[in-house]
């Protein structure tokens, strides 16, 4: 596997018919109409494992950063959880601009450094970030970054694309003006992730991970795309994982 996400960084090229743009613009132009996305194979899934995972969270009264935090997909089930305040972090400003349609006293701020520089040591007990990682260049560089504003005693839970399906062509697409649009991924393996984490004192304590199979087959089917669906059958397509730091419970 390693070798093939090595192989996969050298000589990724976007197909043709397909024009890849990085993260900002890309959601930038999705956030017209990413919450209107019926269907959506990732979108559903991230839904049903970050439910489940948040589920098994305590979150009252703490203080949560929300990094990628788009259109606030998941702001109704987090703020449901009566968290002391919810911050949201997101490099699109289309996205913000949407949350703050929905939810108008959101605290919302928008990334220009992956490092987060304006924001103090210390300043969250949580993180939850979804379906963003891998647009992250620099994984090193962003994990001690979330490490320095999170409290020592702190919690990160993370959902997003596998790395194994992105590492053998698997792409976030969208349709814009009649052309297919890529958001710019880098192939982050869950381990490495979990490694990095761990040098800033974090432990592992929940992993998942669901697989493409029968019960997906319909989204498939619905799209044309029948062909996509055997080949990356029984690969896994999303992960989630959650880590602590000090003497949480």
């Amino acid at each position: 596997m390693i070798a093939a996400i090595k192989n996969y960084i050298k000589n990724h090229v976007v197909p043709s018919h397909v024009i890849e743009k990085g993260s900002a613009e890309a959601y930038d132009i999705w956030s017209a109409n990413y919450d209107d996305q019926p269907g959506n194979l990732m979108i559903d899934l991230d839904e049903q494992l970050f439910s489940y995972m948040l589920h098994n969270t305590d979150i009252r009264n703490k203080l949560v950063a929300d990094i990628g935090c788009g259109s606030g997909r998941h702001w109704s089930k987090l703020l449901g959880r009566k968290p002391k305040e919810l911050t949201g972090f997101d490099v699109s400003a289309g996205m913000l601009s949407k949350l703050k349609e929905k939810f108008p006293e959101s605290n919302v701020k928008r990334i220009t450094d992956d490092l987060f520089s304006d924001v103090p040591d210390a300043s969250f007990d949580m993180v939850v970030s979804t379906l963003t990682v891998a647009h992250i260049e620099d994984i090193d560089a962003a994990m001690k970054a979330w490490s320095r504003i999170l409290k020592p005693d702190a919690e990160i839970m993370i959902t997003d694309f596998h790395p194994r399906i992105l590492a053998y062509g698997g792409q976030r697409t969208f349709k814009h003006e009649h052309k297919s649009i890529a958001v710019k991924n880098y192939v982050h393996p869950v381990f490495s992730i979990v490694e990095i984490l761990q040098r800033y004192g974090f432990h592992l304590t929940g992993q998942e991970e669901l697989i493409i199979d029968e019960t997906m087959k319909h989204y498939y089917e619905k799209q044309n795309a029948l062909p996509v669906y055997n080949k990356y059958k029984g690969f896994p397509v999303i992960y989630g994982i959650h880590l602590k730091r000090g003497d949480v419970a």
